[in-house]
C-alpha cells in the first residue's frame, strides 16, 4: 500500500505540473489557433529567470517577476513577429516559433552557462504538511498542486464566464465584428500570448526546485507538454488536465516498476528473446507518453475532449 501510495502522490504532482505547461500551450491554441513550439523554452526561461530573481530577492519575488518579464517577451514576439508571418498561415507560425525556441536555447547558454543549477524550496513551504499510510506529503508538493488547481479554475472563469473571456473569444472567430464593438483585436491577441507565456514561466518557477535547471529542460519537458495537449485534445483545458494526470502516472508508476518484460510474458503465457526478457518497464518509461500519443492517435485523433469530429 505505502508504494503504491508514493506512486500515485508522486504521479498526480508530476501530472499537475505538466497541466501548468500545458495550460498555457492550451490557452494560445484555443484562443489563437498558433501551436506554439517555443512555449517549452518560455518555461526554461521562466525558470532561469526565476532562479537569478530568487537569489536576491526570495522565492515569492521571482513568482511574481520570471511570469511578468517572460510574458512581457512573449508579448514581444507576438507583437513584431507573429502578427506578420500570420497572414501566410500555420506554418510559417510554427517554422517561426521553432526557431524562436533555439535562440531562447542558445541565449540561456550564453547568460547562465551550460552547468545545472539548483534552485531552493523556500523556508516556509520546507518540511511535511501532513501523511498518508505512512508517506509524508512536503508541503511544496501540496503548494504546487494547489497553484495548478487554481490555475485551472482561474482560466475556466476568466474564459468561460468573464466578459474578458466572450470578448477573447469572439476575436478568433469573428474580428471583423468584435472590432466593430470597439475593442483592439490584435491587443486583445497580444494580451493573450502574453498570459499563455507567463503561465509556462510560472510553471518553470514552481517547478525549479524539483528538478534541475538546465538548458536540455525545455527539451525534455517540450516535447511531454506537446504530447499532453495532442492526448487531451487541441484547446481543450480540461482535456489537459485529464491527460496530464494519466500521463504523470502512468509514468511514474513505470519508473517504480521493477517488472520485466520476461515476466510480464510469462503471465501470459507466451515467451520473448532474452534480449527482449531482460527489459524492464522502468527502462522503457520515458517512451510511455509517446506510446499513449500514437495509441490515441489510432485510436480517438481528436483527443480525449477535443472539439473536432475528425475521428476515423
Amino acid at each position: 500500500m505505502q508504494s503504491l501510495v508514493i506512486g500515485a502522490l508522486n504521479g498526480v504532482s508530476y501530472g499537475l505540473l505538466l497541466f501548468m505547461l500545458a495550460a498555457g500551450l492550451t490557452l494560445i491554441f484555443s484562443m489563437l489557433g498558433v501551436l506554439n513550439f517555443a512555449h517549452a523554452s518560455f518555461y526554461m526561461l521562466g525558470a532561469y529567470v526565476g532562479y537569478s530573481v530568487a537569489a536576491h530577492a526570495g522565492f515569492w519575488a521571482a513568482l511574481a517577476v520570471a511570469p511578468l518579464v517572460v510574458g512581457l517577451a512573449g508579448a514581444a514576439l507576438e507583437r513584431w513577429l507573429l502578427r506578420r508571418v500570420r497572414p501566410h498561415g500555420p506554418l510559417h507560425e510554427l517554422l517561426l516559433t521553432f526557431g524562436v525556441a533555439y535562440l531562447l536555447a542558445e541565449a540561456v547558454k550564453l547568460v547562465w552557462g551550460l552547468g545545472a543549477l539548483s534552485a531552493c524550496v523556500p523556508a516556509v513551504l520546507d518540511g511535511t504538511l501532513f501523511t498518508v499510510y505512512g508517506v509524508a506529503v512536503s508541503r511544496y508538493r501540496a503548494f504546487m498542486m494547489t497553484v495548478s488547481l487554481a490555475m485551472l479554475a482561474v482560466l475556466y472563469a476568466v474564459l468561460r464566464v468573464s466578459k474578458t473571456g466572450l470578448v477573447v473569444r469572439a476575436a478568433l472567430t469573428h474580428p471583423h465584428a468584435v472590432e466593430a464593438l470597439g475593442h483592439n483585436v490584435p491587443r486583445v491577441f497580444t494580451l493573450v500570448f502574453a498570459v499563455g507565456t507567463a503561465l509556462a514561466a510560472a510553471a518553470g518557477v514552481i517547478g525549479a526546485p524539483l528538478f534541475v535547471i538546465e538548458p536540455a529542460m525545455a527539451e525534455s519537458m517540450g516535447s511531454v507538454a506537446f504530447v499532453v495537449v495532442v492526448i487531451g485534445g487541441l484547446g481543450s483545458l480540461g482535456g489537459a488536465l485529464a491527460a496530464s494526470l494519466l500521463v504523470g502516472c502512468l509514468q511514474t508508476f513505470a519508473v517504480g516498476s521493477s517488472a520485466s518484460f520476461g515476466t510480464l510474458a510469462g503471465f501470459a503465457g507466451a515467451s520473448l528473446p532474452q534480449e527482449w526478457a531482460r527489459l524492464t518497464l522502468a527502462q522503457l518509461a520515458p517512451l510511455v507518453p509517446y506510446g499513449l500519443l500514437v495509441a490515441m492517435l489510432a485510436v480517438r485523433p481528436r483527443g480525449l475532449f477535443g472539439q473536432r469530429g475528425d475521428d476515423a
